[in-house]
């Protein structure tokens, strides 16, 4: 008998921005596999079950996860934000494409959700309301010079950068050096929104220009939005400021 396996994505954290398909499946789900604090989100009936993992684990959780739905279960793989979004759908189809064929007989569905870019743009106005982009700012699946690369080739081409992963214990270093490199293309006056944990009670929401940035804003938990030379700031008295990128560009 063959399972069914479910690629879900519970938004940034606050119950409200769960979608309600998520909900739905999370309510039809049997074994639930996740790294332990998105897990910890969901409130599981005794009959369902949770597997937790380590954050590092994703390709052994993803083969963990469609074995037992190749066994019969009908599995929950679990992400924050958006599971297509640096996450676990990926995993899933990486593991689907090297393992056996049976794997690629399962029913599998990826259901999106809001990823923390989203949710950050939406608490400071409108910043991705031009051409923007996403990058992970961790090497540990790709070189430090493939993005430094990118940063230089997506500064100079005008997308406003939405940054994940900006910083960890084990390279404390890289943000700053990112921000050095947008300086190099991007005026000192651009904003940069640092969110973290936004819709959660322990929200940290700041904007500084790009020539004031501190990486000691950030931490894992935090997306990073830098704007374009054309990226605006509406102060108003006694509220955060709005961050807006104008639908128009000029060559």
């Amino acid at each position: 008998m063959t399972g069914k396996l479910v690629i879900i994505g519970t938004g940034p954290g606050n119950p409200g921005q769960t979608t309600p398909q998520v909900l739905d499946a999370i309510g039809d789900g049997e074994l639930f596999f996740g790294y332990g604090p998105y897990l910890d989100r969901l409130s599981l009936r005794p009959d369902q079950g949770r597997i937790a993992s380590d954050n590092r684990e994703e390709i052994d959780r993803a083969r963990a996860a469609l074995d037992a739905a190749a066994k019969g279960a009908s599995v929950c793989v679990v992400s924050g934000g958006d599971p297509g979004v640096f996450a676990m759908a990926a995993a899933v189809c990486e593991a689907i494409e090297t393992g056996p064929e049976t794997w690629r007989r399962l029913d599998v569905t990826v259901l999106p959700g809001v990823t923390a870019m989203l949710a950050v743009a939406a608490r400071a106005g409108a910043p991705l309301g031009h051409d923007f982009c996403a990058m992970s700012l961790s090497d540990n699946l790709k070189p430090w010079e493939l993005i430094e690369r990118r940063l230089r080739a997506v500064a100079e081409a005008g997308f406003v950068i939405a940054l994940y992963n900006p910083v960890s214990r084990a390279r404390p270093w890289q943000l700053a050096t990112a921000f050095k490199i947008l300086r190099e293309s991007l005026p000192v006056s651009t904003p940069v929104i640092f969110g973290r944990a936004v819709g959660r009670p322990d929200e940290r929401f700041t904007v500084a220009p790009l020539g004031e940035a501190d990486q000691q804003s950030a931490d894992m938990a935090t997306c990073v939005i830098i704007g374009t030379a054309e990226t605006r700031i509406i102060d108003r008295p006694g509220m955060d400021p709005l961050v807006y990128s104008p639908r128009s560009a000029n060559p």
